[in-house]
Order: structure tokens, then C-alpha cells, then sequence
């Protein structure tokens, strides 16, 4: 029982936490209790028209209060089922509310480890679950022991004997009701996992379509799908067949205690003691017990589900934010950076950086050459602050940057990667992403900046301009397009560092030249860190730092490491001749 208790207590912490709309609940639980209450006025009333049955004793006040009953009944009801749903909407709006909130204000390490599928489905699937639990199974539990508790003190004053006759059925109820109950929880848990990773898989699929196309996966998804789908439909089946036991015991179960109280009230009303009317209360009466108790296994199945749902939930919530939620806010223009003794591991087996150590002046233009995998591009995110490094530290001027909120640092930053990221909607839309009131950037600011990027010629040739659909992470656009409106972008944030993760590798010549023209007017009078795969486009930078297996290895000029540098020489050589 203790174990329970302990897996309700987050369960209802959680709840709690989310400042439940308690007038709406009091009074459509009240309301609910009224139902209820009325419900069970109902059979007497029966009772007296069935034992005073005539044509001619028909009592119109008695029909009218037997008309009165079911109408307010069903408008008490209306008013009840409504404000519980609102509790229920209220309560998973705010759960959604605070998971998202949270989620995007995660490290990007967190979605390292993390399929997007899997959160997703525990912000819209797990949250749900606790909604059904609220609006729906809550009020029908609470109604239903009202229910059952009311009728069985109604019926003991009417008749003690047939009373505990009747009351047989409900420890056998209970004894069949209680393990299915628990087996449809195990299921339901399963169910819900298997939907998370189900969802995930088919928006990875889905998102990297043109992947899948390409490399002719579209038999390997096929199966992998079907495969996920089987198992969904295996934890579908299985709940079936527990209804499938449920439904048939209960209807057995219900048709022999009907038997036995007709049978037994029969022979009472035969020989005298006892009315029809009271054996049609009865009868009524038991329907109002055994029915609730058939939605307890709901209810504490639903349970167990909310239960499990909870802990995904508040696994979500727990987690610590990104560092610089709040922070120094400071205009970094024209101060320096320097990186001292920086080194950065994902694991502790895993070193990626080792003892980094350089500086930038304001307007320079520092270029990272060196093999693939040598944390070129970790020394970025170091940069931008998606990780921390784990010993040594960055500074912008005498500041640490970790020092400075994370609004003020990045919003001071301008990013042109090798694949400008773009978010579905207009060019507009994309433009001015991230930037407060957008709708207050005049079209002709908008014009300006696509112009400085060389983006304008082809805005202007899309019949909607600045109104143009892009597609799905910019898809309807060419790689040269979404590089020049990735430029553009930065020219509007107007930012004092610009970072460039070989921003012309994958265009043509044409596009590339075109680009390369926007970045050199981009770059003017801004520190610069560029990431270069081809060693062209950085000869003219102020400090190429090249970086081996996570370690400088040498720091100049161009020409400094031609002569001083054996690798870069090599690389200068088979790029450059």
C-alpha cells in the first residue's frame, strides 16, 4: 500500500502544481454529486408510480416530479461533464505550457541524447493521459462511490434482506475487476512507451524524407514501420482482450444477481410481503451500483497510466536549464576575446578539445584549419555557448561569456553555417526569426539587407517576394538562395561577431562567387571566426589557427605556416597549387 502511496504523490504534486481552476472544479464536482444525488431519487419515485398503478390514480404531481427529476438531471449534468473538461483542458494546457517552456530552454545536449519524436509524444500523448484521468475517470469515481454508497443505504431502509443478497456481487466484481485492472496498467504502460518510440521513428523518417529517397530506404522503412506498428497493434490486441474478459464477466455477473433478486423478490412480492414497486427500485438500485463499480478498473487503470505519464512529465521538468537563463547584459563592440588553456570532453573518455589557447581582436578575422574531426567545429559551440568547456575559460573583453546572459551573448552573434537552417514559412518570416516585434521591420529595412546579400535578384522574381513559402527547413529554396537569406538575416541582426562554418562548401561556383561577395561585405568591421575546409578562402585572414585531434598545433598567418607548419604546408599545397 506504502508503494502506492509514494506513486501517487507526484502524481498529485504535479496536479497540484499547476494552480487547478478550483471554483470550475468544486462546482462541476458538486454538480456531478447533485447528478448523482438525483439519480438516485429516481427509483422511489418508480417505486410509488409502480405501487399506485392505475389509470386512474395516475398522480400528475407525481409525473411531473418524475419529469422535474430527469431534466434538472440532465441540465445539472450538462454544466457538470462541461466544467470538468475545462479542469482537465486547463490543467494539460499548463503541463504543455511548462514542458515547452522548459524544453526549449534545454543545452543542446540534452537533444543529443534525446529523440524530438519521443518529447514530442510526451508533451501531446502523456499529457493527455493525465487529462482523461481529470475530466473523465476522477468524476465518475467520485460519483460513482456516491452512487453506490447512497443506493445501499436507500436500499438497507427499504429492505435489509435483499440488500446483502445483492451485495454478493460486489466482492465478486472485485475479485475479477482488481487483477484486470492491474494487467490492463501493465499494458497500458507498455502502450504508451511504444507510441512514444513509434512517433519518433516516423518523424525522423519523416523529417530526413529526401535521405530516405535517395539512398532507396524505403524498403528498410517499410519494414521498420510495419515492425512498430505490429507492436502497437500486439499492446491493442491485449487490451482488447481484457475488455473482452471485462464486458462478458460483468454481463454474467449482472444477469445472475438480476436473476436471483427477481427470483428472490418474486416470491416476496407473491406471498405478500414485499411491492412490485419496491422489487423495480431494487432492480433499478443495482444498476446503480454495479455500474459504477465496472468503471473503478477503468479509473484505476486510467491511473496507473497517469501515473507513468506523471513520471515522463516531471523527468521533463527536473531537468536544469541551460546555463544564463538570467546573466550580465553587456555591448561587447570592440573588445577583445581570448580563449585561455579551453579544453571540452562529451564524456570523460571522450576529449574532444585539449588546452586551447588564443585571442581575437575586434575586426580580425580568425580562420580554424585542420582534418575533419579535430573540433573544429566543437570549438564553435563552444562559441556560441551550447556547451560549456569543461576546464579554461572565454572572455569577451574582462568578461567570462558565461558571465553574460544568454539573450545579450547571442543575440550579439551572427551564424552562417554550411546548411543555412531555415524554419517552414515566408522569406520574410525567416528574416526577422528571433528578432523582437517583426511586424515592426519595415519592408524597405528587409529590401536593404536582402540587397546587401545579393538575395533581392531572386526575391524579386517569386511572384509573393518577401511573402514566399520556402517549404520544410527551406527546401522549395537552392543551397546559394538559403545562404544569401542566411546572410541577410545576420546583416539584420547587425551582430558585433560573426562565426562562418565554411559558408560557400557546398555551392556551385556560380552561387559560390555571388556568396562569397555578400560574406566579404558581411565580414567588414566585425570580429570574424570561420571554419575552413578549403584553405582559399581563408589566405587572407589575420590568425588561421589549425587544430589536430582536439589540440593547436600552430597559429600565424598564411604565410607564417607555409613555412612553419608541415601539415598546413601539405594541405596548402594540394588546395592551392
Amino acid at each position: 500500500m506504502e508503494k502506492q502511496q509514494s506513486g501517487l504523490k507526484p502524481f498529485i504534486s504535479l496536479i497540484l502544481s499547476t494552480n487547478i481552476p478550483k471554483v470550475a472544479l468544486i462546482i462541476g464536482l458538486t454538480a456531478s454529486l447533485l447528478t448523482t444525488l438525483a439519480g438516485l431519487v429516481v427509483p422511489l419515485l418508480t417505486k410509488n408510480l409502480v405501487d399506485g398503478f392505475s389509470v386512474a390514480s395516475l398522480s400528475i404531481p407525481l409525473m411531473i416530479g418524475i419529469g422535474a427529476a430527469f431534466i434538472i438531471q440532465a441540465v445539472i449534468s450538462g454544466v457538470s461533464i462541461y466544467l470538468l473538461s475545462l479542469v482537465g483542458q486547463k490543467i494539460v494546457a499548463r503541463l504543455r505550457d511548462r514542458m515547452w517552456v522548459k524544453l526549449i530552454r534545454l543545452p543542446v545536449s540534452y537533444f543529443d541524447k534525446q529523440s524530438s519524436g519521443e518529447t514530442v509524444s510526451r508533451v501531446v500523448n502523456d499529457t493527455s493521459v493525465v487529462r482523461d484521468l481529470i475530466s473523465n475517470h476522477f468524476p465518475q469515481f467520485i460519483t460513482g462511490i456516491v452512487s453506490i454508497i447512497g443506493a445501499i443505504i436507500i436500499l438497507l431502509v427499504m429492505d435489509w434482506k435483499m440488500t446483502l443478497l445483492m451485495l454478493i456481487s460486489v466482492p465478486i466484481t472485485l475479485v475479477i475487476m482488481i487483477p484486470l485492472g492491474r494487467q490492463m496498467a501493465k499494458v497500458s504502460r507498455g502502450l504508451q512507451d511504444e507510441t512514444a518510440t513509434f512517433t519518433g521513428h516516423i518523424q525522423q523518417t519523416l523529417s530526413e524524407i529526401r535521405l530516405m529517397k535517395s539512398s532507396t530506404a524505403e524498403q528498410n522503412e517499410e519494414a521498420r514501420g510495419v515492425t512498430g506498428i505490429e507492436k502497437l497493434l500486439g499492446f491493442g490486441l491485449k487490451e482488447a482482450r481484457i475488455f473482452a474478459l471485462i464486458a462478458p464477466i460483468m454481463y454474467l455477473v449482472i444477469m445472475v444477481v438480476i436473476v436471483m433478486i427477481i427470483g428472490y423478490g418474486g416470491m416476496r412480492v407473491a406471498n405478500g410481503s414485499m411491492s412490485t414497486g419496491s422489487l423495480v427500485a431494487f432492480l433499478l438500485y443495482l444498476f446503480q451500483i454495479i455500474m459504477p463499480i465496472t468503471s473503478f478498473a477503468m479509473f484505476f487503470t486510467q491511473l496507473q497510466k497517469a501515473k507513468g505519464a506523471t513520471e515522463r512529465i516531471i523527468d521533463i521538468l527536473e531537468l536544469s536549464l541551460e546555463d544564463g537563463q538570467d546573466g550580465l547584459e553587456l555591448d561587447i563592440t570592440n573588445k577583445p576575446m581570448r580563449i585561455s588553456n579551453v579544453s571540452f570532453a562529451y564524456s570523460e573518455d571522450e576529449p574532444v578539445l585539449e588546452n586551447i589557447s588564443l585571442e581575437a581582436q575586434p575586426g580580425e578575422m580568425i580562420a580554424f584549419a585542420g582534418p575533419s574531426g579535430g573540433g573544429k567545429t566543437t570549438m564553435f559551440g563552444l562559441l556560441e555557448r551550447f556547451y560549456e568547456p569543461t576546464a579554461g575559460e572565454i572572455r569577451i573583453g574582462q568578461t567570462p561569456i558565461n558571465e553574460l546572459s544568454l539573450a545579450s551573448w547571442r543575440s550579439q552573434i551572427g551564424y552562417v553555417s554550411q546548411e543555412s537552417a531555415m524554419m517552414a514559412g515566408t522569406i520574410r518570416e525567416n528574416l526577422c526569426y528571433g528578432l523582437k516585434n517583426p511586424e515592426k521591420i519595415a519592408d524597405e529595412r528587409l529590401w536593404e539587407v536582402a540587397k546587401m546579400a545579393y538575395a533581392d535578384q531572386f526575391i524579386e522574381k517569386f511572384p509573393k517576394g518577401l511573402d514566399t513559402e520556402v517549404g520544410e527547413r527551406g527546401v522549395k529554396l537552392s543551397g546559394g538562395q538559403r545562404q544569401r537569406i542566411a546572410i541577410a538575416r545576420a546583416f539584420l541582426r547587425d551582430p558585433k561577431i560573426l562565426m562562418m562554418d565554411e559558408a560557400t562548401a557546398s555551392l556551385d561556383s556560380q552561387s559560390e562567387s555571388i556568396v562569397q561577395e555578400a560574406l566579404t561585405r558581411l565580414m567588414e568591421g566585425r570580429t570574424t571566426f570561420v571554419i575552413a575546409h578549403r584553405l582559399s578562402t581563408i589566405v587572407d585572414a589575420n590568425k588561421i589557427v589549425f587544430i589536430e585531434k582536439g589540440q593547436v598545433t600552430g597559429i600565424g598567418t598564411h604565410h607564417e605556416l607555409i613555412q612553419s607548419h608541415e601539415l598546413y604546408r601539405e594541405f596548402a599545397e594540394q588546395q592551392l597549387a
